[in-house]
């Protein structure tokens, strides 16, 4: 228990980055966009977090910090969403490119705003601790209750997007977008609409996931590193097959994966990068047994990556 009990306190808390993300991108990609702008909204998400700690300041309260903190991150993604948007649904642009290019963009605007207001390791202490009588459960408290509150916000959302999707008109709506658009919008479903606001809000959710990992992992102290994140999201769509209550235990096994090379001894640093390639590996397996068993619950959207035009209806 004294190895696994951490291993796994570890994998939850790395996961629940790739849970935001994988969120986010579900959502965009329900509507049948395909957005490979995630890494660099995540970074814009965490830089425009961070950003608003730093304007609170050390002697501001800590629910104030928090809470502005949050939607900073989630209304500075939703803007690059928004982006994203306006050249893919409005001018319909190449989805890849576009995505493409924002995550170079993205990376190049929060490199330059974190230079401007160095760390936030003072405010790491306000999103770690949600239940200080953790420590009194042993490792029940350990392992349930030991973290921070984006943790058990990246779940809950996780939840609700999964019953939107599953058991709400809205979500019927939003599946009808991404399989055939034009069949929806025949039926009289704004097609442009679900694109925009899904994808706005699920980059939204995605920057969320960037400032998780800022503050639940680095403590506060900023590296270049969400970059791999973003991608790793992405890769964990696929690997829970376009649904947001498996991506909950999918993001803890791409935690677990990816944080595994801390755990075994004696590893030089190129055979940690080797094995930090395992969430791929898996990924590339989920794929292939998915796309063998033909299960059309288990494809992704019909129109996925794919522009829509009304007057080729």
């Amino acid at each position: 228990m004294n190895l696994i009990v951490p291993f796994l306190t570890e994998a939850i808390r790395y996961g629940m980055t790739f849970l935001f993300g994988s969120t986010g991108e579900t959502l965009t990609e329900k509507s049948g966009h395909l957005n490979l702008g995630i890494p660099g909204i995540m970074s814009v998400g965490a830089a425009c977090g961070c950003t608003a700690i730093y304007l609170c300041g050390r002697k501001a309260p800590a629910v104030l910090i928090v809470i502005l903190a949050i939607l900073a991150a989630f209304v500075g993604a939703a803007l690059v969403g928004l982006i994203y948007s306006f050249f893919t649904v409005s001018l319909r642009a190449n989805q890849n490119v576009t995505g493409l290019v924002l995550t170079t963009f993205g990376v190049g605007v929060t490199n330059y705003m974190i230079s401007k207001v160095g760390s936030f390791s003072f405010a790491a202490k306000h999103f770690t601790t949600l239940f200080p009588f953790a420590k009194k459960l042993g490792w029940f408290g350990e392992l349930f209750f030991s973290y921070g509150i984006l943790v058990y916000l990246a779940i809950a959302i996780a939840l609700v997007s999964a019953f939107v999707l599953s058991r709400t008109r809205v979500g019927l709506h939003l599946r009808a977008v991404g399989e055939n658009p034009a069949t929806a919008d025949a039926a009289g479903i704004n097609v442009a609409a679900y694109r925009y606001v899904a994808t706005c809000v699920g980059s939204g959710i995605a920057g969320i996931g960037g400032l998780c990992y800022i503050m639940d992992n680095l403590h506060g102290c900023w590296e270049y590193a969400i970059e791999a994140i973003g991608w790793l999201a992405i890769a964990l769509v696929i690997f829970t097959v376009w649904k947001p209550n498996v991506a909950i235990f999918g993001s803890i096994v791409f935690g677990a994966l990816y944080n595994v090379s801390s755990y075994i001894p004696n590893l030089e640093f190129y055979e940690r990068d080797l094995v930090k390639m395992l969430p791929y590996v898996v990924t590339i397996l989920v794929l292939i047994i998915s796309s063998v068993r033909k299960k059309r619950e288990n494809q992704p959207p019909a129109s996925l990556g794919l522009s829509y035009f009304r007057e080729e209806r």
